[in-house]
């Protein structure tokens, strides 16, 4: 017979109730699938003790000892104003809350603070198990020190990569001392620092418009907001000064065996139109040639593994998914123990890694099982590492797990891909021959290009996301003499420089190391908010080129890259130990009360303009674009005050000028498109519907598109 307060106590003696244990140990989790994979991982039996409370649920696990894991919501606690009141600026005394205490619908947290709290106070043990990186250290230890009373400094800190079984009881079995400090006063700082920045420019920008115009509208900046804004503006600048100057291409068709072909003349482009008529009237085949065959074998090394700003990258580049949802969906999988943690900067994987036994617990997927089979024949299983280092977690890749439920369709994109990924990175090499034809046409040069795949090698793995097409040429030898038909030029003008997507921002920004990886899709999802920018390829709006222009004029270190080099140097060096995390505050105090008496004393000036652009932004939201009826009118979005439907109409209509009119969906969420309708030159909509299937739909009814509307998932 087992005693129930022995120090090897055995949970599977039905005599012990191991509820009436009076020490306890607390885990604490960053959210409650988290918590659910833990419980499952960590009891003898697999099968914990469900309960719940105000509609948190919590478990109790059979261990060596009484072990509770709990989950948070995310962030708990967030940074504040120290005394709530007046809503002015600027405002630089902070303190952290409970974040139910000022935002709005955050009932659940409380409900969760106040469970931990209550399950806290029979713990002896306290272990913080929230995700390894800066946002889960901040919410381990804001809930150790505020909901438990102080428990931080003798918590301990578990850390893993994946929700795998073997990991968490890896995780558990060797568990840190104590929490990662030097990690969490990095964290702290940049909280604060950006609530700072946020509050006092943010608080500064709306209340100067509002007390102008007496009309409020939310406008933000911020310590990551603002240069990314300053970056997208002047490009926007570059592309509506660029003038557009003309070049040539010329061509010419010749016939070699039975099938004609186009070669380029060598030099791409030619700027003076003489010159094309030169050429084109001295190539008249008398003497036309194959003079030289080059060709030239290129390696093709795979693909390094993912890391989350490459994972959004390749998912917006395919399937048009959003940053800021891939990203979620990518948590998603994640908490289900079917890839790593998502949110890494590191291309490589861990040499501890039983690469073979993921492979073999893949290969139990029919969609994977041959090409997996293959990879498994090799003796050495070597990933294709990248440079970039992420001391936390390593590369993205699966656990091997298959999903247990039926994933959505972006949730199965995004697996697959992550899946493909991981395979090629084991892969060979791929070799392609790339072939020029050189083509004598009366001493004129002209080329002709082919490439073949010679070794598959890694573009097997990673189809059907990098397609390389074999372009086979005919056979011929050097000297052989082909037939010419004609040459041709065309008149092509030079671009402008292309407007950033989600993903090319997401590059810049990750180039100029603004934002972090867990953060930067939020800032580009803020600023469409904000109306700063609309689009798939992004637009700066009126009311964007006022903020920066206002902050350009008045405070241009606040959207100056360097600052926030600086900053992110300081980050590291608080985790470093190398600097204080209060003369970081005390140095970002500093410059804000310089940069909000400035705007202080401007405040009707930059109020005027601010409420200019505001209004311009708020037409500039519904106008679809010009009225195809009259021609000088606009067509905006309007909601009839009679039927409360929403319509497109001409402003003309009011002046009894134009009664041109369009239906628009009724559910839904609806906005301008840039595009018009490929079909008939109507203006479009882009239509989003709650299950965020999103179209550009034609305005015209009888337009023949309406007949074959591509839906496109983003």
């Amino acid at each position: 017979m087992c005693k129930p307060f022995c120090l090897s106590i055995d949970f599977h003696c039905p005599s012990v109730d191991y509820k009436i244990l009076q020490k306890q140990t607390l885990i604490i989790t960053e959210k409650p699938s988290a918590a659910r994979r833990l419980a499952l991982a960590l009891d003898y039996d697999g099968n914990p003790e469900e309960k719940s409370e105000k509609g948190i649920t919590y478990y109790i696990v059979k261990r060596d000892v009484a072990i509770i894991i709990v989950p948070a919501l995310g962030h708990l606690y967030t940074v504040a104003i120290q005394k709530s009141g007046k809503y002015q600026y600027p405002v630089f005394d902070f303190r952290w809350v409970p974040k139910h205490l000022v935002e709005r619908k955050s009932s659940p947290i409380k409900a969760c603070i106040d469970l931990i709290s209550k399950l806290s106070k029979k713990a002896e043990k306290f272990v913080d198990a929230c995700d390894y990186d800066i946002e889960g250290s901040i919410i381990g230890y804001t809930i150790l020190k505020y909901a438990c009373g102080d428990k931080q400094r003798i918590a301990y800190r578990m850390k893993y990569s994946t929700l795998t079984k073997e990991e968490i009881i890896r995780a558990y079995n060797e568990m840190s001392a104590n929490l990662d400090f030097s990690i969490i006063e990095a964290g702290l700082a940049r909280h604060e620092v950006d609530w700072l920045y946020g509050i006092n420019l943010s608080r500064a920008l709306t209340l100067i418009a509002k007390n102008y115009s007496g009309s409020y509208a939310t406008l933000s900046t911020g310590r990551v907001q603002g240069p990314t804004l300053n970056f997208l503006e002047k490009l926007e600048i570059k592309r509506k000064s660029f003038v557009p100057t003309p070049y040539w291409c010329i061509k010419a068709k010749v016939k070699i065996g039975n099938t004609i072909f186009e070669a380029d003349y060598k030099k791409k482009a030619i700027k003076k139109k003489i010159d094309v008529d030169n050429i084109i009237e001295n190539c008249n085949g008398t003497n036309c040639l194959i003079e030289k065959i080059e060709k030239k074998n290129h390696k093709l090394k795979p693909p390094f593994p993912f890391y989350l700003g490459s994972l959004q990258r390749e998912a917006y580049k395919f399937f048009k998914i959003t940053p800021e949802r891939t990203a979620k969906i990518a948590q998603r999988l994640y908490l289900e123990a079917l890839i790593s943690y998502p949110r890494t900067s590191s291309q490589k994987l861990p040499s501890t890694l039983d690469y073979r036994a993921i492979l073999e617990k893949l290969r139990r997927n029919l969609i994977y099982k041959k090409l997996v089979s293959i990879l498994l024949k090799k003796r050495l299983l070597k990933p294709n590492e990248g440079p970039k280092k992420d001391p936390a977690h390593p590369a993205i890749f699966p656990t091997g797990n298959l999903p247990e439920r039926n994933l959505n369709t972006a949730e199965k994109k995004i697996f697959n891909l992550i899946v493909k990924r991981f395979l090629a990175v084991f892969s060979e090499h791929s070799m392609v021959q790339k072939t020029t034809i050189n083509i004598n046409i009366d001493k004129n040069f002209f080329l002709i290009t082919g490439s073949q795949i010679l070794e598959e090698g890694w573009l097997k793995f990673y189809q059907p996301y990098f397609k390389y097409k074999n372009n086979s040429l005919p056979l011929i030898t050097e000297k052989q003499k082909i037939k010419f038909i004609k040459a041709i030029s065309e008149k092509k003008f030079v671009n402008p420089p292309s407007r950033f997507n989600p993903s090319s921002l997401l590059r810049k920004m990750e180039k100029e190391n603004i934002g972090t990886k867990a953060t930067r899709s939020g800032i580009i999802k803020t600023l469409e908010k904000r109306k700063y920018v609309f689009g798939e390829k992004i637009v700066v709006t009126e009311l964007g080129f006022e903020i920066i222009e206002i902050l350009r004029k008045y405070c241009p270190t606040i959207i100056s890259i360097e600052l926030t080099h600086k900053l992110e140097e300081r980050m590291e060096d608080i985790k470093h130990g190398k600097e204080n995390r209060d003369g970081v505050i005390n140095d970002t105090i500093k410059l804000l009360m310089k940069t909000t008496k400035i705007l202080k004393t401007k405040e009707i000036e930059i109020g005027a303009q601010l409420s200019r652009a505001v209004q311009k932004a708020r037409i500039q939201e519904r106008n679809v674009g010009s009225c195809p009826s009259c021609g000088n009118g606009k067509l905006l979005m309007i909601r009839s005050k009679k039927t409360g439907k929403r319509f497109v109409g001409c402003t003309n209509y009011f002046e009894g000028i134009c009664k041109t009119s369009y239906p628009l969906p009724q559910k839904g969420q609806v906005k301008p498109s840039i595009k018009k309708c490929k079909e008939c030159g109507c203006p479009t909509v882009r239509v989003m519907t709650k299950r965020k299937r999103v179209w550009n739909l034609c305005l015209d009814p009888q337009c023949p598109s309406k007949r074959k509307c591509e839906k496109v998932e983003v």
